[in-house]
């Protein structure tokens, strides 16, 4: 509405319309203001048939597959500042994401298993506060495998999940917010790295970028903290 109002009184301004137009113009956008915000707020979901019995207050952990946790650890360290805290030097690596959590990466590859369809591959737990364009790729069509337990094991060969359904929703992939913030220096770095960074940008305030992590899964990086979700509600 106030793009709206500013462009009309910048066309009056510049003797594009007279003040006749303009006031009739300012009219028609004031009554069409409260049926263009009740559309914006209208939602097809199904309404709660009872409140929640609890509030969501904290993300305990993101599982998350990888082939190699030593490549997989050194990607994220070098490109995302993530602290090593203890790497077992064998199939695991913790590592500290700033203020928002850890994330345990770990290697656990069922030879073969990606053929067959199955997840072959290892998870990542990340505690803390997680955040979300997408490139329409999924963790199962992006690295041909797809997602495991918090165990590590394979959906179809967990304890106690012998019969579980194929999967068909998938977390696709995370929007992490970094600081310091340039979106021209952060482009010129991706694109040093080899990157391959595709712009997602959406009005002024959201700047981001998509990249393709060692095991083909969707990263992106944008300029969003707490404090711009906060002041933009």
């Amino acid at each position: 509405m106030e793009t709206v109002i500013a462009q009309l009184l910048t066309d009056f301004e510049r003797g594009k319309m007279t003040r006749r137009q303009l006031i009739q113009s300012l009219a028609l956008a004031a009554a069409a203001a409260p049926a263009a915000a009740a559309a914006q707020t209208a939602s097809s979901i199904p309404p709660p048939a009872a409140p929640a019995p609890w509030k969501t207050v904290w993300l305990d952990h993101i599982s998350y597959a990888v082939s190699d946790y030593r490549r997989s650890t050194a990607f994220y360290r070098d490109l995302m500042g993530w602290e090593i805290r203890n790497d077992n030097n064998n199939n695991q690596c913790t590592l500290k994401i700033g203020d928002v959590g850890e994330i345990i990466i770990r290697n656990n590859r069922q030879q073969g298993s990606a053929a067959s369809g199955g997840d072959g591959a290892a998870t990542a737990q990340a505690s803390g506060r997680g955040p979300s364009a997408s490139s329409g790729q999924s963790p199962s069509t992006s690295s041909g495998q797809s997602p495991s337990t918090s165990s590590g094991q394979s959906p179809s060969t967990s304890s106690g999940q012998s019969n579980r359904p194929p999967l068909t929703g998938v977390i696709n992939h995370i929007s992490w917010g970094v600081q310091p913030w340039d979106t021209d220096k952060v482009k010129a770095e991706l694109e040093r790295r080899g990157l391959n960074p595709r712009p997602d940008m959406v009005g002024d305030n959201f700047k981001s970028f998509h990249v393709l992590d060692p095991d083909g899964w969707d990263l992106q990086i944008s300029n969003q903290t707490k404090e711009t979700k906060m002041r933009n509600g």
